[in-house]
């Protein structure tokens, strides 16, 4: 079968037509390196790429603080106010291996959702896209029930085994959607392993708190979300590559 070849590459078919070193490169061989390619969704300076669900602009009380995103809830009124809410990505994607480190305060609370439509039809993340949990285990009350700690699948699926470091300290979360699998991996340890729009995946959500919720968990492509539970997180060195 004939190779296709990129323009940019034809001087260097060339080369090899004249006895030259062959440096010919295949589209299978681009989009290989296209799907090993991380991509940056932090610059570690700006929330370009960032906005609020819901709405434009990042409200005022996410913040870049020394090279990470942070969520100023010392000020707040309330959470999910004008100046916080959930934030996500500009772009959507679907089959993908997310990177993010993150760290909580005492007793605090958040998470980071996948697969999530923002497109006016659902009032928050949580309405569509699964979460993996953020947690001060030994200070936060969610922390007593099962599903609800750090690196669960929120309120459906437990971690296998404990990694979430003490707070303060930075844990690496990875999220991994590949064709329906799905594996949430916390500071190198994979927690989480399951396969998503199966009949078992329906049960679960139906025995969940997400049942009433018919967007819940059936989205192949969405957003990432980053969640303002009222409480001071941070998060760093953001990125994503696609499968």
């Amino acid at each position: 079968m004939k190779k296709i070849l990129y323009p940019a590459l034809m001087s260097a078919t060339l080369l090899v037509a004249c006895g030259g070193p062959s440096t010919e490169t295949t589209v299978e061989e681009v989009e290989i390196a296209k799907e090993n390619e991380w991509i940056s969704l932090f610059d570690g300076e700006t929330l370009t790429g960032w906005k609020k669900f819901g709405g434009e602009e990042v409200g005022a009380a996410w913040k870049v603080q020394d090279g990470a995103i942070y969520l100023d809830a010392t000020n707040k009124k309330d959470w999910q106010t004008a100046d916080g809410g959930d934030i996500v990505t500009v772009e959507e994607f679907d089959n993908f291996h997310f990177q993010v480190e993150w760290k909580i305060a005492k007793d605090g609370n958040s998470g980071i959702m996948f697969f999530v439509q923002d497109n006016g039809e659902y009032a928050y993340p949580w309405m569509t896209g699964p979460e993996m949990q953020v947690l001060d285990n030994e200070g936060h009350p969610d922390a007593q029930i099962r599903t609800h700690r750090a690196g669960d699948l929120y309120d459906l699926i437990e971690s296998s085994e404990e990694t979430v470091k003490p707070v303060g300290q930075w844990n690496l979360a990875e999220i991994i959607a590949k064709d329906g699998n799905l594996e949430l991996h916390l500071n190198g340890t994979m927690v989480v392993s399951t396969t998503m729009w199966t009949p078992e995946w329906e049960e679960m959500i139906a025995n969940s708190k997400f049942k009433d919720m018919p967007g819940f968990g059936k989205y192949k492509k969405g957003k990432i979300s980053l969640q303002d539970h009222g409480d001071e997180v941070w998060f760093r060195n953001i990125r994503i590559k696609q499968l």
